[in-house]
């Protein structure tokens, strides 16, 4: 029973509700204001005293319900669950801070993983829970090379197995998934005894030892996404023309107790796995699909996939660099290695208006730059109390949608994933507030030819949000700009140019080279600033490699030489920054002022004049070139962009100021997972069992 207002109200004899309201008006007119009403009563002192009454009872009837939910693992409050948890014996974790990381799930199965304690599939699942992170679970005995026992055949071990690598023999490769997936964590190539310690990392193939696999790089979809012409023939996946490796779509188990497979995780497409099972990976709702002239590359009654779809290499021709090697005659080609696409030349001369449209996944470690993934809570400007022009609905393109906006400014928000080729000129006056940005679930292509240019007045603000640009820009009198979950495309040139005073905020961003006036603030929390060669300045003034902007900086990771009038704070960053042919300068990151500010917790080079530093490296001199940060990589567009490697230093992947990694993947704490899953399987392992646990990607 809910006791709101009107309840209680009516609960009150009707000789004092007639009583109340002859006082209210009476009120009324002596003040001559006018109260509110409800159910055409007026308004008297004991209803307002009622209403009071109401609100407090409201919220202790809230209070009550949330107290029964409490009850259960399901629905409790976040701050419950380790009470739970201590009911039935569960060790809390370490608490990661700043996500969405919940025990929850844990603590509710805790009892059942008990009593399948040791079995695969539940040190599979407890790594999924403990790390949010998708998992594998080998036991390595299975694939030890070993002579055959008459009275207990395992077939299935095969020491040696054919390598005959022609699909189209007669006989055709019959172990062709065994020697595509050696070396990944679905290996099944037999192996000799290794009697190193698991533990460590060190060995693997041996009686009591079991591997978990992570997976830290995500499949991410990109879905009805133009593609890249490079003439009537040739495509790109990628809308910017680089070459990018396809991902898998992950899927779920069938079962509970199934042990997690190739197709379960995020993994890349080799050709070799495309053209055997096509149809696994190609299609609408799954890893790859395509639109061609509006129509839908799909098999029907009459044709299979194999008809309209070839898998081949299309590498460029070593002989002719503007050409692609395996050209198709009569079908249409994909690479998935290089993302590439060839049409056969049956379809040409093309029509003026050819499309082609394409869905696809690509690897990458977090969610940041901008995609197809939820980034609701980032929206600067609410739906409901500003004005929303969305492109190509209420207007045709960009520049025409803000040129309809009222004087105090709105939302321009981009519906689709289309390539938006314009120079925009963006006047915003004084206490205007505007924000272009992809709607949720989308990444659109900005991609002028010169720059998009924006011109402000007094308490002026542009807000940039889940948009990818290929270009420059550039804001003259503009009070605060901000950019959120977008992608600046790395290049040779600078990608931000601010000529006078203005307050810049980026957050979870990929930026290129910025080019900042002194006068302005410049803060970057979550993000990469990648000039793409280490030895040229992605921060300075726009004139030359004079000192830029203050600079607060982090939890990201710098490529480049950085010069700042001052560095206000550093904290959790990686700045990677090497001399160039022709040194002009005598560092490499350098504050004009070392009087003020703050360093802390940083990864910098030793040729770095910056203010004292505290618990940085490297931490002694000469010690760089030990705990120099190793990546994946450090090429935008690649999978593995900016993730630290397994290999590097643990000053680095812990020597954030919470022990977690320095650098823009800070906010995933991999060692904290890392940490919980080692904690957990000590729980659960059998007895006489390693476990080592590998980063598979």
């Amino acid at each position: 029973m809910k006791f709101d207002l009107e309840r209680l109200y009516h609960l009150l004899p009707a000789i004092h509700r007639i009583r109340d309201a002859e006082l209210g008006l009476q009120i009324q007119q002596e003040t001559g204001a006018v109260a509110p009403d409800y159910n055409d009563d007026v308004y008297g002192p004991l209803r307002a005293l009622i209403a009071i009454i109401a609100d407090e009872v409201g919220i202790l009837e809230e209070n009550l319900d949330q107290l029964y939910d409490d009850l259960f693992i399901e629905t409790c409050a976040e701050w419950v669950v380790p009470y739970i948890g201590e009911l039935v014996g569960y060790r809390s974790l370490i608490e990661i801070p700043n996500t969405s990381f919940s025990q929850r799930a844990e603590v509710a199965n805790t009892i059942k993983y008990r009593r399948q304690k040791g079995t695969l599939h539940v040190l599979e699942q407890l790594a999924r829970d403990t790390t949010q992170l998708d998992s594998n679970i080998v036991e390595y005995f299975q694939l030890l090379a070993t002579t055959q026992y008459m009275n207990h055949l395992r077939p299935q071990n095969i020491a040696i197995p054919r390598i005959n690598n022609n699909p189209l023999a007669a006989e055709g490769n019959k172990d062709w998934q065994i020697l595509e997936l050696v070396n990944t964590p679905f290996d099944q190539m037999p192996k000799t005894a290794d009697v190193r310690s698991i533990v460590s990392n060190r060995g693997k193939y041996n009686i009591p030892n079991i591997g978990i696999y992570l997976w830290r790089i995500k499949a991410y979809p990109l879905t009805k996404a133009p593609v890249h012409k490079i003439d009537d023939n040739r495509y790109t996946f990628n809308v910017l023309g680089i070459d990018t490796q396809l991902y898998n779509r992950p899927t779920s188990e069938q079962t509970a107790t199934q042990i997690a497979k190739r197709m379960n995780v995020a993994m890349p497409i080799s050709r070799r796995e495309l053209y055997e099972d096509l149809e696994v990976f190609y299609g609408k709702d799954k890893s790859i699909f395509l639109e061609l002239d509006g129509q839908e590359v799909l098999n029907d009654n009459n044709t299979s996939l194999e008809d309209l779809i070839c898998v081949c290499n299309l590498s460029d021709d070593p002989d002719n660099s503007n050409q692609w090697i395996n050209m198709p005659s009569q079908k249409i080609a994909i690479d998935p290695v290089l993302g590439r696409i060839a049409l056969p030349p049956n379809l040409q001369p093309p029509p003026p208006d050819r499309t082609l449209y394409v869905t696809y996944h690509y690897g990458f470690s977090a969610d940041i730059g901008g995609g197809e993934y939820e980034r609701a809570d980032s929206f600067e400007l609410q739906a409901e109390n500003h004005t929303v022009i969305e492109v190509p609905t209420n207007a045709p393109d960009i520049q025409n949608a803000i040129n309809q906006l009222p004087a105090e400014g709105g939302i321009i928000e981009i519906t689709d994933n289309e390539i938006y080729e314009e120079n925009l000129v963006i006047n915003i006056d004084t206490d205007e507030k505007i924000e272009i940005r992809a709607s949720n679930g989308k990444r659109p292509l900005l991609k002028p030819s010169n720059s998009i240019t924006i011109n402000g007045a007094e308490r002026s603000g542009l807000v940039l949000n889940g948009l990818m640009i290929d270009g420059k820009i550039e804001t003259d009198d503009l009070t605060t700009l901000k950019i959120n979950h977008c992608t600046l495309v790395p290049s040779a040139n600078e990608n931000i140019l601010i000529n006078t005073q203005t307050a810049v905020e980026i957050n979870k961003s990929i930026i290129g080279i910025i080019k900042v006036t002194e006068a302005s603030d410049v803060t970057i929390t979550d993000s990469i600033l990648d000039a793409i060669d280490p030895s040229v300045a992605v921060y300075a003034s726009p004139v030359g490699e004079g000192f830029g902007a203050r600079l607060s900086i982090e939890n990201s990771t710098v490529i480049g030489r950085v010069y700042t009038r001052l560095m206000n704070l550093a904290s959790n960053t990686i700045f990677i920054a090497e001399e160039d042919a022709t040194p002009t300068k005598d560092f490499l990151i350098e504050a004009q002022r070392i009087q003020e500010g703050c360093v802390r917790f940083s990864f910098f080079p030793e040729k770095s004049k910056l203010p004292r530093p505290f618990r940085c490296q490297p931490a002694l001199s000469g010690f760089e070139k030990r705990v120099y940060p190793l990546f994946t990589s450090l090429k935008y567009g690649d999978a593995g962009y900016c993730q630290l490697s397994q290999y590097c230093a643990k000053e680095i992947t812990e020597g954030a100021d919470d022990g977690a990694e320095m650098g823009v993947f800070h906010q995933e704490y991999y060692t904290f997972k890392y940490a919980n899953l080692r904690t957990r399987l000590n729980e659960y392992l059998r007895f006489g069992m390693e476990v080592g646990i590998f980063y598979a990607s």
